[in-house]
């Protein structure tokens, strides 16, 4: 049976993200490269109530890259072979995006207006 933990009030569940330590192609990485303490973000409860009753959300959503306290404030929960942490929501120090820096060479065609 599958089974699917979700977060009560304002926490998050959390699965580390531990980098590589050598690329693809066998190139050994700087150890300040895989010192990030990152994961996904895998459940998230509803959030937590402020004074007056009223919901505050929590500020990420599942499938976020997070990163999180070099210090382990999480609670561990393992379920089958993969390891998690529970966070609360104030203690994700950042999301992380995804980006692409364009090179001159990159690009095809400029419009001007």
């Amino acid at each position: 049976m599958a089974r699917r933990l979700i977060p009560s009030f304002n926490r998050i569940l959390v699965e580390k993200i531990v980098p590589p330590s050598q690329t693809n192609s066998g190139i050994l990485l700087p150890k300040f490269t895989t010192q990030l303490n990152t994961g996904k973000v895998v459940a998230v409860g509803p959030g937590s109530y402020d004074r007056d009753g009223k919901l505050i959300p929590v500020s990420v959503k599942e499938g976020d890259t997070v990163l999180l306290p070099n210090y382990d404030t999480g609670t561990e929960v393992k379920l089958g072979d993969i390891e998690y942490r529970v966070y609360r929501d104030e203690d994700v120090l950042a999301t992380i995006h995804e980006y692409r820096v364009y090179r001159d060479e990159d690009v095809l065609a400029t419009i001007h207006e």
